[in-house]
């Protein structure tokens, strides 16, 4: 044998050994807590929503689904910290709209690509978004907040969980189709940009019904419309954006995404996790208790959906005039 087959045989073994190698280990998964990477700050729809989700899906695994919140430049920084690990199964992300689809067109440097950094493992929940007021300001419905907009130009204010969230699409697209001029203040997560319109700071928020609902319910802040399609359950008397006569309408959704590169055999052990999540009679009920729609979907569906939303949102961005960063 001449040296450059013996060479040969040698990459070819190596090649094998480890491709071995990561099937068994695939086989085995999971030996060790599993990291989920929340790419916002503790106590905002995104842990309300997941916290039960990883709970049952670490029951399902034999291992403890442990959160680890890493907010920051609107889901970037967490997102990006997912993206660049190793694609063992051991970290991975609850993929969320604002990051995976809105931030596409509206940063200019994204430190990850959507498409191609990551693995789709399924969808897990939709959440609808909520027009919040605090009690002061002078408006009871859609109508009358549009009516002092326009009074006030310039005067109102709206909080989001920071740029590029739906909080902060969802107060661009009442800007447009209201033509109202209302000031956007950006905090560092939905918790946060909650409390805001709570304390008064600012006059309202488009947040998540999992981080408002029990504010809703105490009277701390008045709730005047929401983005689904139709009424959410949790908040029946609240009518929709579109029932009170502006053309908004959309959820945030949230998914399980991993590194790009995940073994197949460790995509089908998780998404078999997040099934058995969201089938949990008390983990619907904990999801319905905040207005969300427990959804699962394909790692196919999930990646068609990641592309569509990309493409919707690039619009919106465009259209508001929103500066990238």
């Amino acid at each position: 044998m001449n040296r450059y087959k013996w060479v040969t045989h040698i990459l070819m073994a190596m090649a094998a050994l480890v491709a071995f190698c990561s099937l068994s280990g695939a086989q085995t998964y999971p030996t060790k807590p599993i990291r989920l990477i929340i790419p916002f700050s503790i106590g905002g729809s995104t842990e309300v929503m997941t916290r039960p989700i990883a709970e049952k899906m670490g029951e399902h695994l034999g291992q403890p689904v442990v959160l680890d919140f890493k907010g920051g430049a609107g889901g970037n920084i967490g997102t990006a910290i997912a993206a660049s690990a190793p694609p063992d199964g051991y970290t991975l992300l609850v993929g969320i709209i604002s990051p995976l689809a809105i931030n596409v067109s509206l940063y200019k440097n994204l430190p990850y690509n959507p498409e191609k950094d990551f693995t789709p493992i399924s969808m897990m929940t939709k959440l609808p978004n909520v027009l919040a007021l605090h009690p002061s300001v002078p408006a009871q419905n859609l109508k009358e907040l549009i009516a002092l907009a326009k009074k006030y130009p310039g005067k109102l204010t709206y909080a989001s969980a920071g740029s590029g969230t739906t909080n902060h699409m969802f107060g661009e697209l009442f800007k447009i189709e209201g033509g109202v001029n209302v000031l956007h203040i950006p905090y560092k997560g939905a918790g946060p940009a909650v409390i805001a319109v709570i304390s008064g700071e600012v006059s309202m928020s488009f947040s998540g019904t999992a981080a408002a609902m029990a504010h809703i319910k105490s009277g701390r802040l008045r709730a005047i419309a929401v983005t689904g399609a139709k009424r959410t359950p949790a908040l029946p008397e609240v009518p929709t954006m579109i029932e009170s006569g502006l053309a908004v309408e959309g959820t945030a959704w949230y998914s399980l995404v991993a590194p790009a590169g995940t073994p197949n055999l460790i995509v089908n052990r998780l998404r078999d996790a997040v099934i058995y999540a969201i089938e949990s009679p008390r983990v619907r009920q904990s999801l319905f208790d905040q207005g969300a729609v427990a959804e699962t979907s394909t790692p196919e569906e999930l990646r068609d959906l990641i592309r569509s939303e990309i493409a919707r949102w690039s619009k919106v961005v465009r259209v508001s005039g929103i500066k990238t960063e």
